[in-house]
């Protein structure tokens, strides 16, 4: 069974190519990876996965092409968090959150007691329950981030993109999230699609990785049949070493 997949995707821009007929698959409860230096069509990719931009060829969710859902029916399938979400001043957690049940409202667009015990729950998941009366612009980027994927996680969809989801984040930061990430795919049977620069944490926490260079897919596969020195080096233009530590893949910049 396939619940995300692109055809023969190609997007243009001003003449430009920026995916260059790509496809793949995503099974349910995967963790999907895509990586590649800047430029490469990694957060494209994404975007075109999860039904917000057009393209050539075909993308389906579910069995169907996103271009023939409305938005409210593609968001009942998938969440997306954008590597920069916007932010609203003054918003509380509760209510940023809350968002996140849009689809789910009535035609008269009015939260029900439902949708606040999903909301709670959310919250209470990841440990944001001290903070549900906190605007957002008074959290720091960890607290923040959290947010963001609590969000996502009320939409309750089978899917989440995400793009970027540790950027700007320290290094405790970034494991905490990526573990929360692991733990509700686990416990809620999600299957994940991202974006990541950090190589190593791509190997440490994907099922597959798709490494893209200049919009085409280079390889895929496993992280550790991928990741290999050889085809990093020439793809980053720079000498990469790949090291296995503890049973996990590092990948690190080698000497010239």
């Amino acid at each position: 069974m396939t619940l995300s997949s692109a055809a023969n995707v190609t997007v243009l821009a001003d003449k430009t190519t920026i995916l260059d007929d790509v496809s793949l698959t995503v099974s349910p409860r995967e963790w999907i990876t895509i990586v590649g230096p800047n430029g490469a069509g990694k957060s494209t990719l994404l975007s075109v996965l999860a039904g917000l931009r057009t393209s050539a060829g075909e993308v389906c969710l579910d069995g169907r092409q996103v271009s023939s859902m409305s938005p409210r029916e593609r968001a009942l399938l998938a969440a997306y968090v954008p590597q920069h979400p916007e932010v609203p001043p003054g918003m509380s957690v509760q209510n940023y959150v809350l968002i996140g049940r849009t689809p789910h409202l009535s035609l008269l667009g009015v939260e029900g007691r439902d949708d606040y015990e999903v909301v709670d729950r959310v919250i209470e998941q990841l440990d944001l329950s001290h903070l549900t009366h906190r605007t957002l612009d008074s959290l720091s980027g960890g607290e923040l981030q959290r947010c963001h994927l609590a969000r996502a996680i009320a939409q309750q969809t089978s899917i989440v993109f995400f793009d970027e989801p540790t950027t700007a984040l320290d290094l405790g930061h970034q494991q905490q999230v990526l573990e929360l990430i692991r733990g509700l795919q686990q416990s809620q049977e999600l299957t994940v699609v991202m974006t990541m620069h950090d190589l190593s944490l791509a190997s440490q926490y994907s099922d597959r990785v798709f490494l893209l260079g200049e919009g085409k897919i280079v390889a895929h596969g496993r992280p550790q049949d991928v990741l290999d020195s050889e085809r990093l080096s020439s793809l980053y233009g720079a000498r990469i070493v790949v090291l296995e530590v503890d049973g996990h893949t590092v990948v690190i910049p080698g000497k010239e």
